[in-house]
């Protein structure tokens, strides 16, 4: 994210999941002088409980709203993550193929939502915590997806069709999971706060075993951190 591509007097719609990416990127927003319009989403994630984490670092970044939007993903099912199927652990995706993890339509319809907030705010910023180097699996966290969207976005609204275009801001897409981390501590990004497990325990208690969780303690690791996520 360049200084030039950031407007600190417009408004900046933020998806904010409660994990550790979206909420760097929340960090981010915020020190950019954005006013920052936070968007959560109930869609039957196993790992439900960071929404709670997303309400509580909404209020602490200061946040001008936060609205968390149900959408039932676990009626289509199809991922690991919404359909009950298991976990990979302990073992990485094969390279070139997409993880089980992927939510089919996840990103595609959460950044339709922010469009259409993002609209009636009058905001042309949106932000999402995407990372094309630890999740390149993704199809919808790669920069081809992002700038597609951003054209469809933009000729399918009024502001986009009115010279008021929308901008897909991906600050993080092409920062490793430690160069994330150095930077959201800088800014004093608590991550006790944060979660990414994909197969949380009750408390919720990170298992320590699957992609999002082998991903945070390496990034940790390389910046000679401790995670202070409680993990079983």
């Amino acid at each position: 994210m360049n200084e030039q591509d950031l407007d600190p007097e417009k408004k900046a719609v933020v998806l904010l999941s409660g994990g550790l990416d979206s909420t760097t990127v929340l960090a981010l927003v915020t020190a950019a002088g954005y006013h920052c319009h936070c968007l959560s989403f109930s869609y039957g994630q196993r790992h439900g409980g960071e929404l709670e984490l997303a309400r509580s670092n909404a209020r602490r970044w200061g946040a001008k709203q936060h609205l968390v939007l149900a959408i039932a993903l676990d009626a289509i099912g199809g991922s690991a993550l919404t359909d009950g199927s298991a976990v990979p652990k302990d073992q990485p995706p094969a390279a070139g193929e997409i993880p089980v993890t992927y939510v089919p339509g996840r990103n595609t319809i959460f950044l339709s939502y922010a469009v259409s907030w993002a609209e009636v705010l009058g905001a042309r910023d949106i932000f999402i915590g995407v990372n094309a180097v630890d999740f390149s699996g993704y199809p919808d966290c790669r920069p081809d997806f992002l700038a597609a969207f951003a054209a469809a976005a933009n000729l399918g609204t009024r502001a986009g069709r009115e010279g008021q275009g929308f901008r897909i801001q991906a600050p993080l897409l092409e920062l490793s999971k430690a160069e994330i981390i150095a930077r959201g501590l800088e800014l004093g990004v608590d991550y006790a706060h944060t979660h990414s497990c994909y197969d949380p325990s009750p408390g919720p208690r990170a298992c320590g075993r699957c992609d999002a969780c082998r991903l945070r303690l390496k990034g940790f690791a390389e910046v000679g951190r401790r995670d202070p996520l409680d993990y079983i």
